[in-house]
């Protein structure tokens, strides 16, 4: 194969491969995040009320939003002072990769 058709051919795999990706985060987003935080991250859905959700859009939220941290508490979940489940844990349903793409998706709700 000549060196320009095999570039062409990876960017076309990597490409693909990316579109994959966002197509898998926006399915595991709608699946398993918009309930509570809403499609627009705003975290104004019935259950994010409840669960006192933050609205990821607003700028303070994001300047405080630790990734590490909501690495382990998408992972973990998320316990009130009570010990009553505000976020069940994604472990078993997420790969470390997949949590990472989520986290990566509240990031685009950057004001």
């Amino acid at each position: 194969m000549k060196p320009l058709l095999k570039v062409g051919a990876l960017a076309l795999g990597l490409a693909f491969t990316a579109n994959l990706l966002a197509a898998d985060v926006q399915e595991n987003w709608n699946k398993n995040c918009v309930s509570c935080h809403g499609k627009d991250g705003k975290g104004q859905t019935k259950a994010g009320r409840m669960a006192d959700v933050k609205d990821f859009t607003d700028p303070k939220v994001q300047a405080a939003f630790n990734d590490d941290h909501a690495f382990k508490q998408i992972k973990e979940g998320l316990k009130d002072k009570n010990g009553k489940d505000r976020m069940k844990p994604f472990a078993e349903k997420l790969s470390d990769d997949e949590i990472k793409a989520l986290i990566k998706q509240v990031r685009t709700y950057k004001p």
